[in-house]
């Protein structure tokens, strides 16, 4: 039932205009037929029942799966490293993750009484997890022992947290006063990282909610209106969590914590800023037209073009990552796809349909009328634009020193966080290790695997013994393959620059002795892991870049306006990362980037921020056909200015919201990508793009037929 305001006036027939721009034509076309199926009066509610049936069935089936709890999985499926714990299989005992309980007193020597308790305690851990543990090794300082758990290599995610935690609680019980046991190891370490995602999915789904809640309630000024957008954006993102676990299950991949959030964060933003763009339109239409539903029709028609653009670009961005070697990127390209293809769903489906049944009154109490809204108003986007296009040439050179200012913080950055650095907070795992490292060798924890051909042993222990970097080294297996096990440790903590660097002589030490020579363990694994990373970026970046701008040139029909957006988009790309690499280190103290952190960050930034200019430039060549280049432009910086401030801020809330998981890699790709949004949203949108359009003038254009026109006084 349509709704009108009370206070009014009937509009003649004269006085209602058509759809701004070219939209009309597509009434009898795709967009005609979809506005009018979500918003007729019958239709709207077929459209919503539809919605929800599909959304029950799909979190029926995905509520059938389970979901994994495990830890980011980054090493290539061909690694060398891979290939070691692999053959370590065919080895009596070989396919372990060892938990190291250390056990110390304050910088004090360990009694006979502390000795005998960890003895004791020793067993107790083997009945744990069903293994006999090695005899406690004291340190040479006398200060500390050590106790290697076996803990089996197939258990993972939150079921060995659970093993590693029942290891922790064993090892506590009946100890002598004062002496502490800290569980660390590999074990330690991987469930300390899965345990940062228990509870995530619900922790970021409830921040997340309230931030956007709070942020469409300040864009709205409405008790009411807020909720809708709200509803289907949630709504959208359980849909899309269980379509990517039934998805998941059907290829026989894993979903990690990581995936399941950042996927949460985009369908949240994305669905948010698809309502923020279509309720604009339809409160701009309501002020023209006087039937409700035909004014969402309307507002349906002209946002459509710029969703579907927006969407298309994220997707096919995302989807490149399926190119990589590392299987949390390829299960994060897909997750995320899957993700906002849902959300362009409901926002262009039950969206619609849930604000064509509740009508104009919706708004309440800032109800739109007709009439009360000058499309030439003067406001303070007008003002903005206006400033920057009569001066354009002084603007763009400006704003390229201050872009490339902030961009230079990237080139000071350090890479590579080591295994005691990816956690905010504080992790037994990473104490362990401190703790270990005063009184052991700190390769202690977590020894490197070496896996050679039976006949090469002994030239191969030779090698790794006379190896920089290696305290000790000895033969500790052999399979029924064939195949020998040394088994060394490092004078270094696994994962720092100085242990990969031990890994990679150790790597070209052995290829003299044959191509079987394979070097594994953690160490071995995270640098594989980086290669891996360093490999993605160099493949990857480049066809991101060649989507968006293949995307660009699909939708403005042009070749010399994508190639313009492109360079300007990879420009803030890059400052955002220079500036968020200066936060992270010296505003938030962390001690370097992660390695992922700038592939993730360009992704999204590339993805994300080419976004709000499609929005800009989409409704700049809608108007440049009335007002010309400049001032076309001018018309769409103001018309669209409050919509997508409130995009831009509401996206950048969001992906602040992944600060609230433990772990550094997370919480750097929240920063920069906040950061670049918001710099794109408030800089690159409002003051570059319209200067250096108008500084070109209707060539920008080119080829289409608006680069012939001449500009309107």
């Amino acid at each position: 039932m349509s709704h009108r305001s009370t206070t009014e006036a009937p509009v003649p027939e004269t006085d209602r205009r058509e759809p701004s721009g070219d939209h009309h034509s597509d009434r009898r076309g795709a967009l005609g037929r979809l506005a009018r199926v979500t918003t007729g009066r019958r239709s709207a509610w077929l459209v919503l029942l539809a919605s929800f049936l599909l959304a029950g069935l799909v979190m029926g089936l995905g509520s059938q799966v389970a979901s994994s709890g495990d830890a980011p999985n980054s090493l290539p499926d061909d690694a060398e490293s891979a290939q070691v714990a692999a053959a370590l299989e065919e080895f009596p005992g070989g396919d372990v993750l060892p938990a190291i309980a250390v056990f110390s007193r304050d910088g004090e020597e360990l009694t006979e009484q502390d000795l005998a308790a960890v003895q004791q305690t020793a067993g107790r851990l083997g009945e744990v997890v069903g293994a006999e543990p090695s005899p406690p090794i004291p340190a040479p300082d006398g200060q500390a022992a050590l106790v290697s758990v076996p803990v089996a290599s197939d258990v993972s995610g939150f079921n060995l947290t659970e093993v590693v935690q029942d290891l922790r609680d064993t090892a506590g019980q009946d100890l002598p006063d004062g002496l502490q046991v800290e569980v660390t190891g590999a074990a330690g370490f991987a469930s300390d990282t899965a345990s940062a995602f228990e509870g995530a999915d619900l922790r970021l789904l409830l921040v997340t909610a309230a931030v956007v809640a709070l942020l469409l309630l300040l864009t709205y000024r409405s008790p009411v209106l807020w909720l809708i957008p709200l509803l289907v954006a949630g709504t959208a993102d359980r849909v899309a969590a269980s379509l990517t676990e039934v998805t998941a299950d059907l290829l026989g991949t894993t979903l990690d914590g990581s995936t399941s959030g950042i996927t949460s964060v985009l369908v949240f933003g994305a669905g948010t800023n698809y309502a923020l763009l279509l309720v604009s339109r339809y409160r701009e239409e309501l002020r023209v037209t006087r039937d409700h539903r035909a004014a969402l029709a309307d507002a349906v028609r002209g946002a459509a073009p710029a969703i579907l653009a927006s969407n298309l670009t994220v997707v096919l961005a995302l989807l490149t990552l399926l190119f990589g070697v590392l299987p949390n990127n390829r299960s994060l390209g897909l997750s995320a796809a899957i993700g906002l293809v849902v959300a362009l769903l409901f926002g262009l489906f039950t969206l619609p349909a849930a604000l064509s049944i509740f009508g104009r009154r919706l708004f309440w109490p800032f109800v739109p009328k007709v009439g009360d809204h000058d499309r030439t108003r003067n406001g303070g986007w007008f003002k903005l634009a206006r400033a920057v296009t009569r001066r354009p040439g002084p603007v763009v050179a400006g704003s390229i020193v201050v872009l490339g200012l902030l961009a230079s913080g990237i080139l000071g950055a350090s890479l590579g966080l080591s295994q005691t650095e990816q956690f905010r907070v504080e992790a037994e795992s990473v104490d362990g290790l401190d703790t270990l490292s005063r009184h052991y060798p700190p390769g202690a924890s977590d020894p490197v695997s070496i896996v050679v051909a039976g006949g090469d042993a002994d030239q191969a222990l030779a090698v790794v013994q006379e190896s920089e970097g290696v305290v000790e080294a000895s033969v500790t297996g052999e399979s029924g393959t064939g195949l020998t096990r040394i088994t060394a440790t490092l004078d270094s903590a696994p994962s720092t620059d100085e242990s990969i660097a031990a890994v990679e002589a150790l790597r070209s030490n052995l290829d003299d002795v044959g191509e079987d020579a394979l070097v594994g363990g953690s160490v071995a694994q995270d640098l594989d892991s980086r290669n891996g990373t360093l490999r993605d970026m160099a493949v990857i970046i480049p066809m991101i870049l060649a989507v968006v701008l293949l995307v660009l040139f699909f939708v403005l029909r042009a070749v010399a306006t994508p190639l313009i957006l492109i360079g300007i988009n990879v420009l803030s790309s890059l400052t955002a990362l220079g500036a968020g690499a200066w936060v992270s280190e010296h505003v938030f103290g962390f001690p370097a980037l992660d390695v992922g952190t700038p592939l993730f960050s360009f992704l999204f930034l590339v993805a994300l921020g080419i976004d709000y200019t499609i929005f800009l430039v989409l409704r700049a060549q809608e108007e440049t056909p009335e007002h010309g280049t400049r001032e076309g432009m001018v018309q769409a910086v103001g018309l669209t200015g409050s919509v997508i401030t409130s995009a831009g801020l509401v996206l950048a809330a969001v992906f602040a919201v992944l600060g609230v998981l433990p772990l550094i890699t997370l919480t750097q790709i929240g920063i920069i990508v906040g950061l670049g949004i918001l710099i794109d949203t408030f800089f690159v949108r409002t003051v570059v793009v319209p200067a250096v359009f108008a500084l070109i003038g209707p060539k920008v254009w080119w080829p289409s037929p608006l680069s012939r026109e001449t500009p309107a006084s």
